[in-house]
Parts: structure tokens; C-alpha cells; sequence
């Protein structure tokens, strides 16, 4: 019998060993200099547009600099400006006057805070962010270009509209020309209307150039080096801090945190799972988004090999905006709540996801009903990375699953397990618990503590004693918990469990259930003096004290220079 065991397991080892070699065989090690699956690209017309502002910012300073070539400039100018002049009469003129009102004040001011009041309510705040500074970038250069160049307005024309400053490049030209872009970027999803959208900004801005050449307000010249320039603020601005591939435009429900993974993406991630795990990738879909706010949840097919069927994996996708809203959250709760625990916000995205893996591994390798770990996958360097794991085919999370005795055991154990093991998962509600054939099974373990306080692991207890609760009753809940834990520890659990100290998920849940499980429970555990979850120290009244200065000083720059946006 000994001897057919360690036959078993031989076999065994050695599949197990010829699927890793398998998969080691197919994974590729990228040469330096060749490019990330997902690399950061401006595009070809991207590039176009940087190397006119590099060339338009040449002529300037060759205009200053070289005599000669500042009066054949200045020749030409005043050429194609009588020619356009000459054609002055008094119907044309009252169209441009209007067609003029579209570079005004008031015009681009509209359009820049309607652009901002859209952004604040569908809640994309990185298009808000980037239409922001390429709206202040261009007025602050062009600005500054136009006191640097000191070009005066046409001489020996009549101008026929009001104006003000230096003529180049032409301000209100550009403040129009990266407010449409901005727009365009910002509200319009990639397409064909995006595309319409770009002719109708070309076709506005000549109108807009025609009218303001033709009033002599501006010089072909000036008018143009501010229509371009403001044009190709915008767009290096977007193309490059809000590609679409990655930060696409959509109108339809969904949290922030979900990236879409068509397109671009999807082929870099079916490529880099690859080339770095081994895995041939047939399938990508979104799967869980509901009960997932801090990634973009993933379910994969896996390609069939001589060792394994065709099958499923998980995985997380996190980029760097979620490394941004991570350390806001806890900055929040800094604020709101005091040190509840030990919160040490993330500096990149590559120590987000190592955390994530490091707490996969440890659960996994210590018997935890977790998924197997696969390892981590870059999709561009220090912007996008997935961790890749088990993915439990067949499970249901527990808030739809049939609970009987045997899976209340288990949910108590594992707490119990956590105890014992000094961890904490700080994240137990319904979506972060599945059932399979009767077992149950933990996922999303990415805020696994270790060695945390008494106050986070008693609310663990608590949360989990909810979970089952909701789908069963708090009698056959607490029955099972008194076999792994004593009364004053459940006790402890409760009184630690207020507020925010339960996920939102499960908050919500209980809510909607009716039954007052929390008062329940408390009625059955003994009585244990309140744990409060306020704690105040130096450093939440610091933080709030700068949090509110920021604020106050942010809100009276926005004042200060409000004119900005117009």
C-alpha cells in the first residue's frame, strides 16, 4: 500500500513538474529596449502635432533673433493681410464680427465649466484633471510666448474688433482651439463621432481664423501659431495622461476603478500572459464588477495543453489610478476615523500587486481555502499590472448559495484559523465569499493584515458571523461559533463591530434583509463594553488641519484666477 502511495505521488510530482516545465518553455523574457505589451504611445498624428509646436516655437525665436528673417516674416504677413482685407463689405463684415464671438470671454468660459460640470457628475476625474492643466499649460504659454515675442497688432489696416495684449500667437485662438480639443477628448467616446468632431473643430477654428484675419485683429501668422498651438496642447495632453485605449470615454454605469480591456489592452494582456506565465489566453471578460471598486476583476480561458484541459483563471488588473484612490481612501479615513489600524498607503503600483501576492502565497501556503496563486504579469511598467490565480469554477458567492451546518463550521473555523495564524482579511462580506459543492472558499484576500490589532481581527469574527447570519439565523450562527470561540470573545466581536467597521457591501445587506442581526446577536453574546472606533492622536489633527488649508487655498486660487477658464 506504502509503495502504491509514494508510486501516486511520484506520478503526480512528476506532472506537476513537466506542466511547469511546459509552461516555462512558453514564457519569453522581453529584450531590453523592446517595448512593454501595453507601451505609452502618442500616435502618429500625436507626434505630428508636438513637432508643429516645436517648429512653431522655432519660428518665433528666429523672427526675434534674425533681422533678416523678421522682415521677410513680417513682409508676408502684411501681404496676405491687404489681400484679405480687400475684401471688407458690410455684409461680410457683420458675419465675422459674429463668427468672432466665438473666440470671446464669455463663449470659451461657457464651454470650459459646462466641460467641468460634465466631468463632476459621470465622476472622471482624471479627464477633469487633464482638460484642467492643458487648459492652464496653454494659456499660461501662450501668454508668456506673446510677451516674449512683443509682436504688435496689424499696422496700416483698420481693425474692426476689440482686442488687447500682444498679437502672437493669437490668445483667443488658442484658448478656443485647446478648449474644443479638451472637449472632444473629455466628453466625446473614440468613433466616428469623435471623428466628425475633430473636422467640426477644424472647420470652426478656420472660420474663426478667417474672421479674425479679416477684422485685421490678428496676422495670418499670429492667428495660426495660436489656433495650432492651443490644438496641440490639448491633444499631447490627452493623448499621453489619458489614452483611450486605457482611459476610454463611456456614458454607461460602472465604477472608475474598471478599465476596459478590449481593444489594445486585451491584446497586451492575451500577450503578456503569454509570454511571462505561459499561458495561452483564449478569452478575456470582465466578471464580479459589482462587489470589485479597487480593480477591474477578471475570468480568462486558458488554452488546453497536453497536461491540463481547457480551463478558467482569475485575475486583478490594477493600474496606477487605483494606487491613487487607495491612498486617498485611506487619507479619508485618516481623517474620518482616526488610526483604526496600521494603513500605510501604497507608493507604486508594482508594491500594490507584490502585497497582493505575498498575501495569496501566505494563505494558500498555510492551508487557507484561498485560490492558487499563478504568479504576476506586467502590462506596461510601473502603470499596469494582474495578478493571475485560481479561479473557482462551479462556486456561487454565499449570498445565493444554500447554507447548511457544515458551511457555518467552516466560515467560523477559518476565522479561527486567522486567530491563530495572526492575520487578519479586514474585507469578510458576501462577495468575497464563495461555496462549491458544499465548501466554502475565500477570495480577494489583497487587505490580509498581518499581526493585526485585537479591535480589526474581533470585527473579522463579527462580520463573518453576519455573513452567515443573512443566509441562515443568528441562533445556528452562534451555536457553531461558541465550538471555536469563547462567549466573551464573541462578545468582544460585537462590541467592536459599529459603523464602518463592516464592509459596505455587507452594511447594505443587512439592511435590506430587516431582520436586526447585529441587536441579535448582541442579545446572545455576553455584554462587553463598547469598543469605540474613534481614535484621535496628533497626526489625524495634523492631517485635518492641512486637508482644510489645501482646500481653502486651492478653492481661493480657483477664485483668484477664474478667468482662467475663458
Amino acid at each position: 500500500m506504502g509503495a502504491s502511495e509514494d508510486i501516486g505521488t511520484s506520478g503526480a510530482r512528476t506532472a506537476r513538474e513537466h506542466l511547469l516545465s511546459q509552461q516555462a518553455e512558453n514564457r519569453r523574457r522581453r529584450p531590453s529596449g523592446e517595448p512593454p505589451p501595453l507601451p505609452r504611445d502618442l500616435g502618429r498624428s500625436g507626434r505630428f502635432w508636438l513637432i508643429m509646436v516645436a517648429y512653431l516655437i522655432s519660428v518665433a525665436i528666429g523672427v526675434i533673433v534674425f533681422a533678416p528673417f523678421q522682415r521677410l516674416f513680417e513682409h508676408w504677413d502684411t501681404e496676405r493681410l491687404r489681400w484679405v482685407v480687400a475684401l471688407r463689405t458690410q455684409w461680410l463684415t457683420d458675419i465675422t464680427l459674429w463668427v468672432n464671438a466665438v473666440t470671446s470671454v464669455w463663449t470659451i468660459r461657457v464651454l470650459r465649466w459646462g466641460t467641468i460640470l460634465v466631468l463632476v457628475v459621470f465622476r472622471r476625474w482624471r479627464h477633469l484633471l487633464v482638460f484642467l492643466g492643458a487648459v492652464i499649460v496653454a494659456e499660461g504659454l501662450t501668454a508668456a510666448l506673446a510677451i516674449f515675442i512683443a509682436r504688435p497688432r496689424p499696422l496700416g489696416v483698420e481693425i474692426l474688433a476689440g482686442w488687447k495684449g500682444y498679437s502672437m500667437p493669437s490668445q483667443p485662438l488658442a484658448s478656443l482651439g485647446v478648449t474644443l480639443i479638451g472637449m472632444t477628448y473629455a466628453l466625446v467616446p473614440q468613433g466616428r463621432v469623435r471623428y466628425l468632431a475633430k473636422w467640426a473643430i477644424g472647420i470652426v477654428l478656420g472660420f474663426a481664423f478667417f474672421a479674425r484675419v479679416y477684422l485685421a485683429v490678428d496676422q495670418p501668422t499670429s492667428a495660426g501659431f495660436g489656433a495650432v498651438f492651443g490644438m496641440a496642447i490639448g491633444l499631447i495632453a490627452f493623448r499621453w495622461f489619458t489614452p483611450n485605449d486605457v482611459f476610454p470615454v463611456s456614458y454607461g454605469r460602472g465604477k472608475s476603478a474598471h478599465l476596459d480591456v478590449g481593444g489594445l489592452r486585451g491584446r497586451a494582456i492575451v500577450q503578456a500572459v503569454h509570454e511571462q506565465l505561459g499561458l495561452s489566453v483564449l478569452e478575456v471578460k470582465p466578471v464580479g464588477l459589482e462587489g470589485s471598486g479597487g480593480s477591474t476583476p477578471l475570468r480568462m480561458k486558458i488554452a488546453a495543453t497536453e497536461e491540463e484541459p481547457e480551463h478558467y483563471v482569475f485575475a486583478k488588473l490594477y493600474a496606477k489610478n487605483h494606487v491613487r484612490a487607495d491612498r486617498w481612501y485611506k487619507l479619508g479615513r485618516q481623517i474620518m476615523y482616526g488610526a483604526l489600524e496600521d494603513e500605510t498607503p501604497f507608493q507604486s503600483v508594482r508594491r500594490f500587486v507584490e502585497y497582493e501576492d505575498y498575501t495569496l502565497r501566505l494563505l494558500y501556503d498555510d492551508g487557507f481555502p484561498s485560490p492558487k496563486p499563478y504568479g504576476i504579469v506586467e502590462i506596461s511598467p510601473e502603470r499596469e499590472y494582474m495578478i493571475v490565480m485560481e479561479f473557482f469554477e462551479g462556486a456561487i458567492e454565499i449570498g445565493d448559495a444554500e447554507i447548511d451546518d457544515g458551511v457555518i463550521d467552516q466560515g467560523i473555523r477559518l476565522i479561527r484559523h486567522m486567530w491563530d495564524a495572526g492575520l487578519a482579511h479586514r474585507d469578510v462580506k458576501p462577495a468575497n465569499l464563495m461555496v462549491r459543492d458544499g465548501t466554502l472558499k475565500l477570495i480577494d484576500v489583497f487587505f490580509v493584515q498581518v499581526r493585526p490589532s485585537p479591535w480589526r481581527q474581533a470585527v473579522d469574527l463579527a462580520n463573518m458571523m453576519l455573513v452567515l447570519g443573512l443566509r441562515t439565523d443568528a441562533d445556528r450562527v452562534y451555536a457553531s461559533a461558541l465550538r471555536s470561540f469563547s462567549p466573551q470573545e464573541i462578545g468582544e466581536a460585537f462590541a467592536a463591530a459599529r459603523g464602518v467597521a463592516s464592509p459596505t457591501q455587507l452594511r447594505a445587506s443587512l439592511k435590506h434583509d430587516g431582520r436586526d442581526l447585529l441587536a441579535q446577536f448582541r442579545t446572545l453574546a455576553p455584554d462587553y463594553p463598547p469598543v469605540a472606533i474613534q481614535r484621535w492622536s496628533a497626526r489625524r489633527v495634523v492631517l485635518t488641519v492641512e486637508m482644510l488649508i489645501a482646500a481653502f487655498f486651492i478653492f481661493g486660487l480657483l477664485v483668484s484666477n477664474w478667468t482662467v477658464f475663458a
